[in-house]
């Protein structure tokens, strides 16, 4: 048995289990996504190791390619591979695991294996992904340091791609308020990229997750940054795209948020501004427009824990007399008047007022302007 975070793997007998054995395929050169999905939709791939070059062939592959899965595709492979994993303290995440997430699950295209180092337990969390320019404004980065900030607070965890640029600034505010973020790679898991966020990785790695579906040794290509552009939109409940010009690839992961079904939101800006022409062309085509994370927060309610906030303000609700939690509940569906809660109630403006006064002197409730009333 190897061990190492909280994967295990047994061997079956001579051969190895499931799980094993697709992280085996998973990492053997020349066997695409497509190529697994019709290996696994036959009984016999359990039998893998077992393969000639003409089961291979059989299968669908190059007579080249047979021979040399026939040859390299054994027990001792795999149990290498999983070793260097052990070593570098690399969890692999297969869509067989219960750790796998189910979000992922419920894509067209989930990988087969996911690589992570640091806390994998993140990605059962709820989360949004957060993406934008690599480039971007002054404007862009404080919206995206202030939304990340927010939102961590709340308990939600901030997804990005480790680029540089909106990516970077994510993760930064995240760990600088002590937030929970994910970063995932376009590139082999053991990778830093670019490189000057190399320290970026590390900081991550130890207080956060670092997630790719790329195995170590896989060659760098620019065609793997938009096939990860699915993983950040598909481990999370909504993607934010802050800055991002009319060809940006922030603009993938938007769109691959709208195929797996999940919410899209874009920050507008100046329209003057060539880095707002993808955020504004999104608002145009029905993404929620974000103007403070409340607009986001609000749509995920029900699966974050309840703030500090929150709790001391349910404690001050329950010192509230019968009648100030009578009007409490009133504000709380809407922003009332004077008079309307003098209709609302049918009680003396006397006592009316008095109750309104006790609400503001409690701060569970506030005047504006208009003798507008309000719940804090």
């Amino acid at each position: 048995m190897f061990i190492f975070g909280q994967t295990h793997y047994m061997r079956e007998g001579q051969g190895l289990d499931k799980r094993s054995l697709l992280i085996g395929l998973h990492e053997s050169q020349g066997l695409g996504w497509k190529r697994i999905e019709q290996l696994l939709r036959r009984e016999d791939w359990v039998h893998a190791l077992d393969y000639t070059p003409g089961d291979w062939v059989e299968r669908g592959l190059n007579a080249e390619l047979a021979i040399r899965l026939a040859e390299t595709l054994t027990s001792s492979w795999i149990e290498n591979r999983l070793e260097q994993l052990e070593c570098r303290r690399i969890q692999a995440i297969t869509i067989l695991d219960r750790q796998y997430p189910l979000l992922m699950k419920e894509t067209v295209r989930p990988p087969w294996v996911m690589y992570g180092i640091g806390e994998a337990g993140l990605l059962s969390e709820p989360s949004v992904a957060m993406v934008g320019t690599r480039v971007p404004t002054a404007y862009g980065r404080k919206v995206c340091t202030e939304l990340t900030t927010a939102l961590c607070r709340r308990g939600m965890v901030v997804v990005s791609g480790l680029a540089k640029g909106i990516d970077g600034q994510c993760h930064e505010a995240a760990l600088r308020c002590e937030g929970k973020t994910v970063a995932v790679l376009g590139t082999a898991i053991d990778v830093a990229y670019p490189p000057e966020n190399a320290s970026l990785y590390q900081m991550i790695a130890e207080q956060g997750l670092i997630l790719s579906e790329y195995p170590i040794g896989t060659p760098g290509h620019p065609g793997l940054f938009p096939m990860r552009n699915r993983i950040i939109a598909g481990i999370t409940h909504g993607t934010v795209v802050v800055e991002a010009d009319a060809r940006s690839g922030s603009l993938i992961t938007a769109d691959a948020a709208l195929e797996a079904g999940r919410d899209v939101f874009a920050v507008p800006g100046p329209i003057t501004s060539p880095k707002s022409r993808g955020t504004l062309s999104l608002i145009k085509q029905g993404a929620k427009m974000v103007t403070n994370a409340e607009d986001i927060l609000e749509e995920y309610i029900r699966l974050l824990p309840v703030s500090q906030e929150k709790e001391e303000e349910n404690g001050s609700i329950d010192q509230l007399t019968d009648e100030e939690r009578r009007i409490y509940h009133m504000l709380e569906q809407k922003n009332c008047t004077l008079d309307e809660l003098l209709m609302k109630t049918e009680w003396e403006f006397g006592h009316l007022h008095s109750v309104l006064l006790s609400l503001i002197m409690k701060k569970a409730a506030v005047q504006l302007p208009g003798s507008v009333y309000k719940v804090i």
